[in-house]
């Protein structure tokens, strides 16, 4: 099975959404298929061996749309596709307005006037046949297929009004001798279609808005690179680079695939992947990223990954693979919305039969028509079919932004119902790395001393070793000569220099008989209780120095946690290390319950009896280890400098490593999904309420109808607020 993201063209509502997505579902091959409206995408998985994608186009295209399938450049060509229909509806919609505002005006202001109605008619035209013409091609091929959508209601109802007024235009005696008055309805029909183009102008534009978080990741990729070849350097598109070729990366340039360094040295700002502020210092054999920005140096780089291969592209498709699914929420709204548009119609030829059957007065042919079309107009699927999409694009888009990748509409409504969080120790609160914490010198730090100790454990292969060594990572060390080294299993490394053996391991190792000061002895019971590993240092004349050593918690991990707690979320602790250490880091961080010295499968038990006593879990690790929690939780959150295996199993993943991107994920997913609910709502409520207004309701209570004109505008704007409500995420 393969999985294509396609850019969908010529959808003008959600309904359209609906009818691309049942026609790619039929079609044999096909094992899912879903169309976001919002992001005018179809992602559909399909079998190769079966279906091609001309074959899906071709399906799409016969139901009267169309779809970008070549992989050339393609978010250009959806770009380009979706300027020109802006201009379009801009230019359609300017030219609506420009006869829509003196046909009101006319007709309102001379409406007695003998032979009037030529002059509405003559302003009606330009209206119906340029701004309105895409609603009745639509409606057309919609027709032919045998469904319907938000222009089989405005076609119908402009229609309507339009075609009744002509014949009374032109055969107004007809009328007269069947005593009805003589009245057209030019201005609906130009009103409507009017005011439905300026809703959605408003609409695309503010779609647009909704997709610039995907446009922004989108732009960090460059276009084009400068690839080293054995006649010289070339300026080469990036599509046609592969594994293997060596491109040169210049001061201020972005990188353009995923590779090593294989010469050079510069910094190179990540930011835009993982929101580290600090630029990363590469040097040859260093890992980089495309995307990423180069500072001051020249580096030449061998790509180990290009094009859809990269982390970027990688995380692009993430997030429109999550901002094309569907929420829960969304399933109501998508049933109502297939079934919209015939109820509708059904509901204004009742609503007209209705007026007909019970109205008894003057003009009762006006009122059904009247009542007829603002049904026909007011409905709005669209505000239903956009409550979701839109809240979905933002929110997700967003947290892409803040370096939060969340890979679905579940993954975000689920995390904003989490109660309980079940945190790694390991590379979750801690830095995942030992480093060395403290140094107690027993005699004078001179360089003779640190120099043997960084030559020594450079040598060594014992995971503290590296603590030690990175310690003095900015310090140019000097070259003591050393004659002999021997690595002890189980106790440490002894060193032979200038004729001085030196010994760097455990305390019955290094030492036996030398005692140490109480307050030496108090500082070292402190580390043990602690959990920290302690490294002594010395040689025949004894101590020259205790070093502390443990896996640092990070800077934001207590705050994080204080953060979920005030947020009313459990906060607990797994870990496979001793009690002592996660007794230790549990205080450190303001946690109470933890639970240490855990298994991969103790893990996943774990999570299975929170969720068995009704809780809504959460899980964040980084490792191979927490795979199996992570894939038994509610919500599972990996930290990005884990494990692929972590990341692939989880719903969202921490660029950063940063545990305050997981409270900032929390409350995002809140409000997010609160901003769902209430599109929802008003949309509901807007159809509820508004159709049976429409249909005349009130009438018989004060005498007052809805005019077609205002019903039109009512609809064009319960989308657009569905959309603008949307947009307050951006600014949460």
């Amino acid at each position: 099975m393969i999985k294509s993201i396609l850019p969908v063209l010529e959808m003008s509502c959600a309904v359209c959404a609906n009818n691309v997505e049942s026609t790619v579902k039929k079609l044999p091959g096909v094992r899912s298929a879903v169309v976001n409206f919002a992001a005018e995408n179809l992602l559909v998985e399909y079998d190769p061996t079966i279906l091609s994608l001309e074959k899906i186009q071709a399906a799409v295209q016969a139901a009267g749309y169309d779809l970008i399938i070549s992989e050339e450049e393609k978010e250009k060509q959806r770009e380009a596709a979706s300027l020109r229909h802006y201009k379009s509806l801009r230019n359609r919609m300017l030219v609506a307005w420009v006869f829509a505002i003196p046909l009101m005006v006319v007709s309102m202001s001379f409406m007695h006037t003998p032979h009037i109605e030529w002059v509405l008619l003559g302003l009606t035209l330009p209206i119906l046949l340029y701004s309105g013409q895409s609603f009745y091609v639509h409606a057309w091929k919609q027709l032919k297929q045998r469904t319907s959508n938000m222009d089989t209601l405005v076609a119908l109802s402009t229609l309507t009004a339009f075609l009744l007024s002509l014949l009374m235009t032109l055969f107004p005696e007809y009328w007269g001798d069947y005593g009805i008055e003589i009245h057209v309805y030019y201005e609906a029909s130009g009103m409507i279609v009017a005011f439905v183009l300026i809703g959605k102008f408003m609409e695309e534009r503010a779609k647009r808005s909704t997709s610039s978080a995907l446009k922004s990741l989108m732009g960090l990729q460059p276009q084009t690179a400068l690839k080293i070849t054995e006649s010289g350097k070339t300026e080469v598109n990036i599509a046609t680079l592969k594994i293997g070729d060596r491109i040169l990366v210049r001061p201020g340039e972005k990188v353009a695939v995923d590779g090593f360094v294989i010469e050079g040295e510069s910094f190179v700002d990540e930011s835009m992947i993982n929101g580290e502020p600090i630029p990363a210092d590469k040097k040859a054999g260093d890992k980089v990223l495309a995307g990423t920005i180069n500072h001051d140096g020249v580096l030449t780089i061998e790509a180990r990954a290009v094009g859809a291969q990269t982390l970027l592209s990688q995380i692009v498709r993430r997030v429109q693979e999550a901002q094309g699914s569907k929420a829960p929420a969304q399933r109501l709204a998508d049933r109502i919305s297939r079934k919209f548009v015939p109820t509708i119609i059904i509901l204004a030829i009742l609503t007209f039969i209705g007026w007909e059957y019970f109205y008894e007065g003057p003009g009762v042919l006006a009122y059904s028509l009247l009542a007829a079309i603002s049904v026909l107009v007011i409905a709005c699927p669209c505000a239903l079919g956009l409550a979701t999409p839109t809240a979905l694009m933002v929110g997700i888009g967003k947290a892409a932004r803040e370096h939060i990748l969340i890979k679905d509409a579940v993954a975000l409504e689920k995390m904003g119902q989490i109660d309980s969080i079940v945190l790694d120790k390991t590379g979750t609160l801690t830095q995942g790395r030992p480093e060395v914490i403290d140094i107690i010198w027993l005699k004078p730090a001179d360089d003779q001393y640190i120099d043997l100790l960084i030559a020594a454990e450079t040598q060594s292969q014992h995971p503290l070793a590296k603590a030690i060594v990175s310690h003095w990572n900015d310090r140019i060390p000097g070259k003591p000569l050393i004659e002999h080294f021997e690595n002890i299993s189980g106790k440490g490394i002894e060193i032979k220099s200038r004729e001085e053996t030196f010994r760097i391991g455990n305390r019955s190792f290094v030492f036996t008989d030398s005692a140490l000061s109480p307050e030496t002895e108090e500082k070292i019971s402190s580390w043990l209780s602690e959990g920290k590993s302690v490294v002594y240092y010395g040689s025949h004349e004894g101590i020259i120095a205790i070093i502390a050593i443990a896996d640092r918690i990070k800077k934001s991990s207590a705050e994080a946690v204080t953060q979920l707690q005030q947020l009313g979320i459990e906060v607990y602790m797994l870990t496979g290390d001793n009690e002592a250490t996660a007794r230790s880091v549990a205080q450190s961080v303001g946690i109470t319950r933890f639970k240490a010295e855990v298994l991969p499968q103790d893990k996943e038990d774990f999570v299975s009896d929170l969720q068995k006593a009704g809780k809504t879990v959460a899980m964040v690790g980084d490792g191979i280890n927490d795979s199996q929690a992570l894939a038994c939780a509610d919500v599972s959150i990996a930290m990005g400098q884990g494990t692929d295996i972590a990341m692939q199993v989880a719903m969202v993943t921490l660029m950063n490593s940063d545990l305050l991107l997981l409270t900032r994920a929390i409350r995002l997913s809140r409000s997010t999904t609160r901003i769902i609910r209430e599109n929802l709502f008003w949309a509901f409520i807007y159809n509820v309420v508004c159709i049976p207004i429409a249909a005349g309701i009130l009438f018989p209570i004060n005498g007052w109808m809805l005019n077609p004109m205002w019903a039109s505008a009512a609809m064009a704007f319960s989308s657009v607020s569905v959309v603008l409500n949307s947009l307050r995420l951006k600014w949460k």
